[in-house]
This record gives C-alpha cells, sequence and structure tokens, in this order.
C-alpha cells in the first residue's frame, strides 16, 4: 500500500553576483534577527519573569525594521526572518521539554548559513525556481528529478563553509512498498569492519577520514601559516572545508548505498541501542568512531524501514552479544576488545562481530514474536546488587522498538 510522506530533495546550484549578494545579506539578516530574539526572551524571563511567545517577537521584528539603526531588516524578504523566530520557538519548545539544552546565540564562523523560504516566497514555474527579492530563477543542477507533478512547499537555501550553495525543496511523493520478503539481518557496527552480519559477511569499513588525512593534514598546516583576518587565510580555510566536505560526501554516499540494500534484502532489520556520545569519550577510539557514523547508518535505516514497510528492531545496548555463546547460551565472563576469536566450553570458536550479530538477530528475532522483552544481567550503580534477577548462564534482551 502507497504512502504519502514529505521529502526533500537537495540539489546543488550556482548563484549569480546578485543572487549571491542578495542571500548572503539574508543569511547576515536571519542571525540578527534570531540572536537580538533569543537576547530579548533571556531579558524578559531574567528580569521580569516573563516569557515571550512568537507572536510577541514577530511583533517586536516589526518595530525593530521601523527604526533607523535597524532599518536594514526591511530591505530583505519577511519570509525567512520569520521562519527564524519559528525555529527559535521550536529551540524555547525542546528546551522546556528537556529535550535539548537551552538556546544558544548563532555564530558567523560556525553557524550554518540557511534562509527558509515558504510558499509565498518563491515563485515555482515550470521547473524554474525564483526566490523572493531576486529577479531570476536559480541554476539548478538538476540531479535527479522531482516526483512527477509535485510543487514544492517549502524552499531551504544553505551555503556550507566550502562555499557551495545547495537549494533543498521539500514535496509530497508516493513511497511504494517493497516487496515483502522472509529474510531477516542483525548488525554488529565496529571498527575493522563496518557492520558483521548475521549472514557471516562483513562489510569493510572504508575509512574515509583516513584515507584524506594526509591531505586534510598539509591544508591545516597552510591554514595555521596564515594571518588572521587576512585574504589568504580565508582561502586556507576553505581548502580545508573542501577536504573536510570531500569526506562527508563520500561517507553518506556509501552509508546512502549500505542502508539501502540492506532495506531491500530484509523484512527485518535488528541493530544495537550504541550509546556512541559516550563511546566518543574513548581517546582512542574516538577518531574512528566518528568515521564510521554509526549513527548516520541508524537514522538511514529507521526513515528507509518506514518507508519501505520494512521492521527496524533496536536491542538493548546492554544485551552482551559478543560475549553470548550463540550455541549453548553461555556467558563469557570477560572478553577484551583485542580477542577477536574465542572458544566457548562447549568447544564452539566464534569470531566474536559474526557471533555478536547472530545473536542481535537472535534476540531481535524473539522480541519482535513475543512482543516485548527483559533487560539484560547487570549491577545497580549505587547497591552493586542485581538489577534483575535472571538465570546465572543466559541471557535474554530488552529492545526499543522502532
Amino acid at each position: 500500500m502507497t504512502q504519502q510522506v514529505k521529502r526533500a530533495f537537495k540539489y546543488r546550484f550556482y548563484p549569480s553576483g546578485k543572487q549571491a549578494a542578495e542571500l548572503s545579506r539574508t543569511f547576515g539578516c536571519i542571525r540578527f534577527v534570531y540572536n537580538k530574539a533569543l537576547e530579548e526572551r533571556t531579558r524578559a524571563w531574567y528580569s521580569e519573569q516573563r516569557r515571550m511567545s512568537y507572536m510577541q517577537s514577530s511583533a517586536a521584528l516589526t518595530e525593530w525594521k521601523k527604526t533607523e539603526e535597524l532599518a536594514f531588516l526591511a530591505e530583505v524578504s519577511s519570509v525567512p526572518l520569520q521562519q527564524a523566530l519559528r525555529h527559535l520557538q521550536t529551540a524555547f519548545a525542546n528546551f522546556f521539554a528537556k529535550r535539548a539544552k537551552y538556546p544558544r546565540h548563532k555564530s558567523r564562523k560556525r553557524s550554518r548559513a540557511s534562509a527558509e523560504y515558504t510558499r509565498s516566497a518563491f515563485t515555482w514555474r515550470e521547473g524554474r525556481l525564483t526566490l523572493a527579492k531576486t529577479a531570476e530563477p536559480l541554476d539548478i543542477r538538476w540531479s535527479r528529478p522531482l516526483p512527477e507533478g509535485a510543487e514544492p512547499t517549502t524552499v531551504t537555501v544553505s551555503r556550507d563553509s566550502a562555499g557551495r550553495w545547495f537549494v533543498s525543496l521539500l514535496c509530497q511523493d508516493i513511497i511504494t512498498p517493497a516487496p515483502a520478503t522472509n529474510t531477516a539481518v542483525g548488525l554488529d557496527a565496529g571498527i575493522t569492519s563496518l557492520v558483521a552480519l548475521s549472514t557471516g559477511e562483513k562489510i569493510a569499513n572504508p575509512r574515509h577520514e583516513r584515507r584524506d588525512r594526509a591531505r586534510l593534514a598539509k591544508a591545516q598546516r597552510e591554514l595555521s601559516r596564515k594571518a588572521k583576518g587576512s585574504a589568504n587565510r580565508e582561502k586556507a580555510r576553505r581548502k580545508v572545508a573542501r577536504v573536510h566536505a570531500r569526506i562527508a560526501d563520500r561517507r553518506r554516499d556509501f552509508l546512502h548505498q549500505l542502508s539501502t540494500r540492506l532495506v531491500r534484502e530484509n523484512q527485518t532489520v535488528v541493530i544495537e541501542d550504541l550509546a556512541v556520545r559516550n563511546l566518543l569519550k574513548n581517546g582512542r577510539l574516538a577518531r574512528a568512531i566518528a568515521d564510521a557514523a554509526w549513527t548516520d547508518l541508524r537514522m538511514m535505516l529507521a526513515y528507509k524501514c518506514a518507508w519501505y514497510g520494512r521492521e527496524l528492531v533496536v536491542i538493548d545496548r546492554w544485551f552482551p552479544s559478543s560475549k553470548l555463546c550463540g550455541t549453548c547460551g553461555t556467558v563469557c565472563e570477560s572478553l577484551p576488545l583485542h580477542v577477536r576469536e574465542w572458544t566457548c566450553d562447549c568447544g564452539v570458536t566464534h569470531d566474536r562481530d559474526v557471533n555478536a550479530a547472530k545473536n542481535i538477530l537472535a534476540a531481535g528475532l524473539a522480541v519482535s514474536a513475543c512482543g516485548d522483552g527483559v533487560r539484560p544481567q547487570r549491577e545497580s550503580s549505587r547497591t552493586g546488587q542485581l538489577s534483575v534477577k535472571q538465570e546465572p548462564q543466559r541471557a535474554t534482551a530488552g529492545i526499543l522498538r522502532l
């Protein structure tokens, strides 16, 4: 059964000199409005114990435009400025719901330069896109076609740190579920192998950052020699940014191909709920873990499974997938990271990663069939006692279902 989803299609475009100048002014005004509204809301709370709403911030923006020193805000399209206030409202809503930290100011150097245009601020005619305050349509490179008959409802223009311009078109798209299959696969994420599959296959880690590490180091050395504030330093900064962009683009393309293949071939995909943020605190492995991008792979699997009618099962991070013997169910007491193969008391020799993938699959299928799970055996951090009463020789899995 087909389903309609909102889907963003991102393309690169090449603005003219006038378009680039207008968009750069718009980016600056958006950053200014966001920061000033954040300051006003912070001041209102700490001085008057009063919360400001989006409507109050919008009314304040209107008053700012009438002043002589802020009259430049009226020179750009008003829609991206209003969208910036909506984004600030969302940031505060997430903060009060304890889903995020307190909103921070947008930095000229660190923040992504972007502007969001709703339907009233752009013209879409015969496949040509023209933004408000610009006279000519954007020169877009259509690397893939839009859905037939689709019209964008929201357009987001952005410029990355390497100076490349992108436009993202949000459209309604019809997704057809993939043909049903009876296969299922368990995934064990790693560094030597990006993922090990329960079928015994290991997907090699491309190590995109390591492959370009020498080029990146050279560009960074050149950047460090340039005088701050000089034009040559800006050129060197963009050279570093281009190397980073090259690494990120290759990594993203590889993960898209891998996740699409896994979703197409399997009805059920089972993965672990890894705490990547905590793993990045390991100084020796942080660089390799960041290069593997496990979080991005999980995100891609999640929305692609939802689109194509697949099931994604996420088992508890404390499930001892590597230490558990898939044959007899015995849990090994200690298994250091450097041990890649181990032999159980029952005489079976396991490849650490493949065995973990098989155990992950078995745990996911068991819970998928039963509809519930049990958290694995571990000690309470306060009492030192077992937090869950279980059989001492076997482990069961708790899962999160997406």
